[in-house]
């Protein structure tokens, strides 16, 4: 059974990473602030948009997120509406962002409590590599939650 996912951030970098998992039978549920980005996105790939990123994440088997930078990151994930309030326990997030290694063990530490696993993923590789789907993905998380999410990041 395909296992459901979700892609918060379609910028250049997210948007051809969340394609690659769409390619490969992944069943793909993307958020995206600009909604037309999302919108082209679900054109192109087949995959589902949803309005909110709480609405996109609380399905999910694995969380996806590729935005700016750490005050983006604390915002989608922690903040007021952050996505850990309606991410299933079981599930993994797994952000692509790179940010500061105090904020990925805030999150890891937050995840944990709710039953989330956490696995920092940082990409290089820029555009090009994210397109042709050849970046170099360095993750740092339990060897348990690597495991789950392990297919999906080399997808």
């Amino acid at each position: 059974m395909a296992k459901k996912v979700a892609f918060l951030g379609l910028g250049v970098m997210g948007y051809p990473m969340a394609g690659w998992l769409r390619r490969n039978e992944y069943l793909v549920t993307v958020y995206n602030r600009t909604t037309a980005v999302a919108e082209r996105w679900c054109e192109q790939y087949s995959g589902d948009m949803a309005t909110t990123a709480r609405a996109a994440v609380q399905d999910a088997d694995i969380v996806f997120l590729c935005v700016g930078n750490d005050q983006d990151v604390q915002e989608v994930v922690l903040g007021e509406q952050g996505i850990l309030e309606a991410m299933k326990p079981g599930a993994i997030l797994v952000d692509h962002t790179t940010t500061s290694a105090s904020l990925a063990k805030q999150i890891a530490a937050e995840a944990n409590t709710k039953g989330i696993g956490f696995v920092d993923a940082p990409v290089s590789g820029g555009q090009q590599g994210a397109e042709k789907g050849q970046l170099t993905v360095m993750c740092g998380g339990s060897e348990p939650d690597f495991a789950q999410v392990e297919s999906s990041i080399t997808s």
